[in-house]
């Protein structure tokens, strides 16, 4: 049915009554609306606008009616050409949503993009900038990102450029990104601008993660790189205000410096730049950089004046500025090592170490190297100094002296023995230098005068060890000066000099057994013997054991010496003296001297207490030594007979491994005398300690003794004990690796997890077993042999043969079917090895009468 609209007539179909009807009812119901709408999508294009526009007249407030008829309308333009007028009508609906919308930041989003689509550049920035100002600044930041996006593409740079200044005053922390498009555009110097305010800027956090130093170094490569382009700033002001800031970074930034002088065509400048920096950078990273830097402009100059030279067709050899700058390039190659070591004394200006090579590297120039001593004494602090401070004066008068300048060589040194060393030990040392300088021009009296007035006692006594007081008054406790003016009045002073020097030295308090030593040969050459013999006792009362060990060995020989057996008791009393509390490492050389004295001169019991002594005073080790000079001493003296008590002792001191050698040799002993019996005892009884696998030797000893002097029965005897023996030892094996293989075997089932089979370890610990049974097998005895009573692997062929070996007229074995082993009872013998002890029980039966 056709309606009237005032304009035009628009004709509804009956599908639209129900929603004209509706919409009668509620024509301010924006859902309402929005059903007839979503109703009609399908309609004409003209038909849905009218029925947006009805609505938008009833409703013109309602955001959701203009954002979608909007979207509609540039629904319906899309893909035709910018330049068709249905834009205006759009873009006029825009303008009338504006009215009411303007408050709408998506509604002026969509605007903008839509005018910026349509190549309208004065226009989308007007827009934008209405946008701008309709909105409140809350919403500000959807529209920029925008308005910053449209102007970077525009052509020319201007438009961006004030829009960014503009954006700043908003978002001052985005001017790394106003930067970087400076940058890309060519102004640089409005970037270089931004970038110091940036870098000055303390609170300014960089929103791609730089540090300042890192902003610094940008700003320098800009301004240095670019030095035509950067024209607002002061170049040399704002690199040297980082030289000032970044002092770990020095080096970069003088190599900026002096960039921007080379890029502007100022060589000398950029000269003088590298010169300061290579005096003031104070790590050698930096010095390398300035250095290297350096070097490859001159390098780069030297390789420009050449081509332009050769360009020019001039000859290179007549070309004065060519020869100056190689000979500029040369100096500065020939400075390297000089610059290097002047950083590492401006590092560390008290470096004793990096002064001597600074001497070295002015060799063959007396001036500069006085110059550099002085300098260094100057500048030295001997608190702080690296290394020894003393050796820059030594050094210093050393070559005053090499110049054959012995008055100035003096006055070094009595200027270097004022300085407050942190060490005694090197003004010690500053004195003794100086006496040496004398010594070598062979002024003897003023060698002894310096050291006379080095060791006077100081009107305000100090510890040698008080940091608190000054060295100069502690030096006269040195050893070192005292001991060098000891030998310089040995060789130049008088008896009376000497030992006064050498009684100084001993009330100090500071002595050395070495002192101790000299002074009493000194003595004794000048035939003072009891006069040394008191030295020796002071120096005995000064020093502990250990390190009186050196003075009481040479006291006792020099005494004895001296005195031989004239003063025999107070030589023993002596001994007695440096024996209380005589450490068992050093008794030893006592002992034996104490010995050789009463041999010599005292009686030969009293020698031989001595020896018995020294056995039980020295360390373990040394007993088996003592015990055999104590048997050697006693037969020579007394015989060999009575060396029995000595080795039943030593056999029952001594460790299983030496007891065996004593227990051999006494054996022998015994067997030399005749005394069969006794030796068979002996060999019986070590055997205890004896396992036939290890000491076979002792086995053996043993088997040919037997055929010597033995018959059947003791060879028997002696191979049934070995058997014993043997059994015994092996018992203990099988018990012990028993029980190492029980623990193995149990940690290593409690280390299984539940569930592991653990087989590998289970086969090796059942080789192990199978492995001990097999030799416990082998050791084990035939069935029909007990332990208890072995038979030997000998036959009783063997043992009559070995039998008639040693006595022919006396063995005579039959063949008789008789018990094998035992006492004819018909029971096998049983054997009972007793445990090592006293060898008393042993022995006791065979001892003399």
């Amino acid at each position: 049915m056709p309606v009237s609209t005032g304009k035009k007539d628009v004709v509804f179909e009956e599908d639209d009554l129900p929603y004209e009807e509706e919409i009668i009812r509620n024509p301010y119901s924006v859902k309402c609306w929005m059903r007839y709408i979503e109703h009609k999508q399908n309609a004409p294009k003209s038909v849905l606008n009218m029925i947006y526009e009805r609505a938008l007249k009833e409703l013109p407030g309602s955001y959701k009616l203009w954002y979608n008829y909007l979207r509609e309308r540039r629904k319906q333009i899309k893909g035709k050409c910018i330049t068709d007028p249905a834009y205006e009508e759009v873009n006029n609906c825009h303008e009338r949503a504006l009215v009411f919308m303007h408050k709408m930041p998506r509604i002026w989003l969509d605007y903008c993009q839509f005018i910026v689509s349509q190549c309208k550049i004065t226009r989308s920035r007007r827009t934008f900038d209405r946008a701008l100002r309709a909105l409140p600044i809350t919403q500000h930041s959807r529209i920029w990102p925008l308005y910053l996006r449209f102007a970077r593409k525009l052509p020319l740079p201007e438009t961006a450029i004030r829009v960014y200044r503009r954006y700043l005053k908003l978002s001052p922390e985005n001017a790394e990104e106003y930067i970087d498009y400076l940058r890309s555009v060519g102004r640089l110097d409005e970037a270089a601008v931004r970038l110091a305010a940036v870098v000055n800027d303390e609170g300014f956090v960089s929103k791609e993660g730089k540090s300042n130093y890192q902003l610094w170094h940008e700003l320098c490569d800009l301004i240095s790189q670019n030095p035509d382009k950067v024209s607002s700033l002061n170049v040399g002001a704002i690199i040297r205000g980082g030289l000032t800031r970044f002092t770990d970074q020095l080096g970069k930034l003088w190599c900026s410096l002096a960039d921007y002088y080379i890029r502007s065509g100022h060589f000398e400048k950029a000269r003088d730049v590298y010169e300061e920096a290579i005096q003031t950078v104070v790590t050698v990273r930096d010095f390398t950089q300035v250095f290297d830097s350096y070097a490859q402009f001159e390098e780069s100059m030297i390789a420009a004046k050449m081509e332009t030279t050769s360009e020019m067709g001039q000859d290179e050899d007549d070309d004065i500025d060519l020869e100056l700058r190689l000979a500029r390039f040369e100096q500065l190659i020939t400075r390297r090592p000089l610059l290097l070591n002047s950083v590492l004394l401006r590092q560390n200006p008290h470096n004793v170490h990096e002064w001597h090579k600074r001497v070295k590297l002015y060799e063959g120039n007396p001036r500069q190297i006085i110059n550099t001593y002085t300098e260094a004494v100057q500048t030295v602090d001997a608190l702080k100094a690296t290394g020894k401070p003393h050796s820059l004066w030594v050094s210093f008068a050393r070559f005053y002296e090499d110049n054959e300048q012995l008055d100035d060589a003096r006055t070094i040194f009595e200027k270097a023995t004022k300085v407050n060393y942190k060490q005694v030990d090197d003004l010690a040392a500053v004195w003794c230098e100086y006496g040496e300088m004398e010594l070598r021009h062979e002024n003897y009296e003023q060698a002894l005068r310096i050291l006379r007035k080095a060791t006077a006692i100081p009107s305000r006594k100090a510890e040698y060890f008080d940091s608190s007081e000054p060295v100069q008054n502690r030096v006269y406790k040195s050893l070192k000066v005292w001991s060098m003016l000891a030998d310089l009045e040995e060789s130049l002073g008088t008896f009376q000099s000497t030992k006064s020097v050498y009684d100084r030295i001993i009330d100090l308090r500071i002595a050395t057994p070495q002192i101790i030593i000299n002074y009493a040969m000194f003595l004794e050459e000048h035939n003072y013997f009891e006069e040394s013999f008191k030295a020796y006792e002071r120096g005995i009362a000064l020093f502990k054991w250990p390190n009186v060990y050196d003075i009481w060995n040479t006291y006792l020989t020099k005494f004895i010496d001296r005195y031989g057996g004239k003063k025999l008791e107070r030589a023993r009393d002596l001994f007695e003296q440096a024996l209380d509390g005589c450490p068992p490492k050093f008794a030893k050389t006592i002992y034996l001297l104490y010995a050789k004295l009463e041999e010599e001169y005292g009686l030969a019991r009293h020698a031989m207490a001595v020896y018995e002594r020294s056995t039980q005073a020295v360390e373990t080790e040394e007993r088996h030594l003592m015990f055999n000079i104590y048997i050697k001493r006693a037969a020579e003296i007394y015989g060999v007979t009575h060396t029995r008590a000595i080795y039943q002792k030593a056999i029952e001191v001594l460790p299983d491994e030496h007891a065996r050698d004593m227990c051999l040799r006494f054996a022998d002993m015994e067997s030399k005398l005749g005394e069969i019996d006794r030796a068979r005892a002996i060999y019986s009884y070590c055997s205890q300690m004896c396992d036939p696998r290890m000491t076979a030797n002792f086995w053996q000893t043993w088997k040919e003794f037997e055929v010597r002097h033995g018959n059947e029965d003791t060879i028997r005897e002696m191979l049934r004990i070995k058997r014993s023996v043997q059994a015994t030892y092996n018992t203990q094996v099988n018990f012990m690796s028993s029980q190492m293989l029980k623990a193995t075997t149990s940690a290593t089932v409690s280390d299984l997890a539940p569930g592991q089979s653990g087989i590998d370890d289970m086969k090796m610990l059942e080789q192990k077993a199978q492995q001990l049974a097999a030799e416990a097998e082998q050791d084990k005895p035939k069935p029909k042999d007990k332990i208890l009573f072995v038979r030997s692997d000998t036959s009783r062929s063997e043992l009559a043969e070995l039998a008639k070996q040693a006595n022919p007229d006396e063995i005579d074995i039959d063949d008789d079917d008789e018990d094998e082993e035992g006492d004819g009872d018909g029971e096998p013998d049983e054997v009972q090895l007793e445990q090592k002890s006293v060898p008393t029980a042993v022995f006791g039966g065979l001892k003399d009468d």
